[in-house]
């Protein structure tokens, strides 16, 4: 009698695990389409001339802000606008944040972070 109780315990046990592995995998899937959709976005922009190579941008980069560019992503400003958010360790150890409009490289934001 305990064998038989202990089946459908370990069946609800098995079922429960399933359903946790397929639900991260489906969240993994659904974050790598995601970041795709993203890269392929940046993409299209570059080809379609919206936005600047990012080797222009880091050299506008270095000379506004100069130090090691430790982060870079490419964001929306507002409606049909793009801009670049840099963060840079500065030689002083202090991280600044560089926002460049994507298209045309002009500064937007620059600070300490």
């Amino acid at each position: 009698m305990t064998q038989s109780r202990s089946f459908p315990v370990a069946l609800v046990a098995l079922v429960a695990i399933a359903a946790a592995v397929l639900a991260t995998s489906a969240t993994a899937d659904d974050h790598k389409a995601h970041k795709k959709r993203d890269h392929d976005v940046a993409r299209e922009a570059l080809l379609r001339r919206e936005v600047l190579p990012l080797t222009r941008i880091l050299a506008i980069a270095a000379e506004r802000a100069p130090g090691e560019v430790i982060e870079v992503e490419l964001e929306e400003a507002g409606p049909g606008r793009l801009k670049y958010d840099l963060k840079i360790l500065a030689k002083n150890g202090r991280v600044r944040e560089l926002e460049l409009d994507a298209k045309t490289g002009a500064t937007l934001k620059l600070e300490d972070d």
